[in-house]
């Protein structure tokens, strides 16, 4: 019997600890792979999901967007438990949307938000070690923020990556730092990223808040547009997937929170 198939949109959380990345490569872990052999598992499908953003080797994620046919009968909610039996731990299904079948969580998207957390504590924490980046001597938020200005809008990040692509342009809506208690956070907006963009900007926000590097020489970086040139690259670990912003006319039975 002719079963139809259908385009699915699920929200993913995972901690990317063990593996690396998101992006299915051959012999290694990655989260892409243990979603397919879950998805093998319940379906009997072979099937090939897309991300909505490729994350680094220990980069975590709280809501990632995976898009996917298949042709199961099983009811999405039925579908979203068996998948959460097979996955391991570190990997659940939050949530899921049935999609329009000419949608890809990767190209429909028309923003992705990260934050990158720093722990600024004269004493480390063992139960944030794989989550927060800790950064010992006191952090000035202030002058993190002021450089943060001058990232937001259309710029071209060049500098903030190692990897050329036809285009290292990007519109950074939102580029903030925040404090709460003995944490430091980095929260970031954009239509898209090149590839360890965030954790090269971090990398001089922290110079920044450290008074290593000034506001100007800051401004100097981005203005050089030359590959490589921001550094340190903060470690992976601190990072993590918030959200993925789509139109609302996307998802048939709305977007999930």
């Amino acid at each position: 019997m002719y079963v139809p198939s259908r385009k699915l949109a699920l929200i993913i959380e995972y901690e990317g600890t063990r593996y690396c990345g998101f992006q299915l490569q051959a012999n290694v872990p990655t989260i892409q792979r243990e979603i397919e052999q879950a998805l093998k598992k319940v379906t009997g499908e072979k099937i090939r999901i897309i991300g909505a953003g490729r994350t680094d080797s220990g980069v975590h994620a709280k809501n990632q967007v995976v898009s996917f046919t298949v042709s199961t009968r099983l009811a999405l909610d039925t579908l979203i438990k068996a998948l959460n039996f097979y996955l391991p731990d570190d990997i659940a299904v939050r949530s899921g949307n049935i999609a329009r079948m000419n949608f890809t969580a990767r190209r429909n998207a028309i923003s992705r938000e990260y934050r990158y957390t720093i722990l600024n504590n004269p004493t480390r924490s063992p139960l944030a070690r794989n989550f927060a980046y800790y950064i010992q001597t006191p952090l000035s938020v202030t002058a993190m923020n002021s450089a943060c200005s001058f990232i937001i809008g259309r710029h071209d990040f060049a500098s903030f990556t190692s990897l050329l692509k036809e285009s290292t342009v990007r519109i950074v809506s939102k580029a903030k730092v925040t404090r709460e208690n003995d944490y430091v956070f980095f929260d970031i907006i954009a239509n898209s990223f090149l590839p360890k963009q965030v954790r090269c900007i971090v990398g001089s926000l922290i110079r920044i808040g450290l008074g290593k590097l000034s506001i100007s020489e800051f401004q100097n970086i981005l203005a050089a547009k030359q590959p490589g040139l921001a550094a340190p690259v903060a470690p992976a670990h601190g990072l993590c997937l918030m959200k993925v912003y789509y139109p609302e006319y996307e998802f048939i039975r709305g977007n999930s929170k």
